[in-house]
């Protein structure tokens, strides 16, 4: 089970350094790096270099439903963990979240990242919104049944997915400045992901595959923040735009205030 979750941490880690290197290559070749969008800026540009590691959490993630191997991977690590009998904790429901909560407090005491609050407000949430879009058709649409029998809602994780989202937001905000601290909210998202199958509410696969669905939805949403901003008329002064996520009692949504 460890083995298998730093293997995945460091999948992720060595990959984002490669595009790392390669984004600030990029941006060394201009004059200066503004904090809000800039048209030369390539923040906002999207490559196929992005899709690789969501496509391949994917997959794995949809093949683990049918594949026999795979689908007896689910059950083994399932019996390991229940080997054990660990703990069952509820951090997973706040953790989730705790990447995107750094990048504000963050900010907050000064370690400044790539956008200010309105804009980075506006791509956290836009990517919560796509990450839930995806998730909740999903469960409905393949129905596969919890560990623990409680509902047929298992794949993909939605906890995984939050968490993944939320890092990968982290990641996009500082890697330019501080990689370090860019991939730090790897580690709480895998510990997240690790705690949903410990607490026995999803397979191996579902948390593969809830991690590729999150990193894609904020990829997604820095790519669609320009034409975001601008619908929401971000270019003229005089006009306010907030836009929060929010969760409640199991229930996500997003809440949207425009001030002209």
């Amino acid at each position: 089970m460890k083995g298998l979750v730093s293997s995945i941490l460091i999948i992720i880690v060595c990959f984002q350094k490669v595009y790392a290197q390669d984004s600030l290559e990029i941006n060394q070749t201009q004059d200066s790096i503004v904090s809000t969008f800039n048209s030369e800026d390539k923040t906002h540009q999207f490559s196929y270099k992005k899709l690789i590691v969501p496509a391949a959490f994917i997959s794995y993630g949809v093949a683990s439903l049918t594949i026999k191997d795979l689908k007896q991977l689910n059950f083994s690590t399932q019996y390991e963990i229940s080997e054990h009998k660990p703990d069952h904790i509820r951090l997973d429901n706040y953790t989730q979240y705790a990447p995107g909560v750094l990048v504000y407090g963050l900010n907050a005491l000064g370690v400044k990242g790539k956008h200010n609050f309105k804009d980075r407000t506006i791509i956290y949430g836009t990517s919560l919104m796509i990450t839930t879009a995806f998730i909740l058709p999903l469960k409905h649409i393949v129905k596969e049944e919890r560990p623990d029998f409680s509902n047929n809602l298992s794949f993909p994780s939605g906890h995984t997915a939050m968490a993944f989202a939320s890092a990968q937001f982290m990641f996009r905000e500082y890697k330019d400045t501080n990689f370090l601290l860019g991939i730090s909210g790897y580690s709480l998202a895998v510990f997240t992901a690790a705690y949903r199958m410990l607490n026995n509410k999803h397979w191996l696969g579902d948390v593969v595959g809830g991690a590729g669905f999150g990193i894609l939805s904020t990829e997604l949403a820095y790519w669609l923040y320009p034409k975001i901003n601008n619908f929401l008329g971000g270019k003229k002064e005089k006009s306010q735009t907030l836009i929060m996520p929010y969760y409640q009692k199991g229930n996500a949504g997003i809440g949207f205030v425009k001030n002209f």
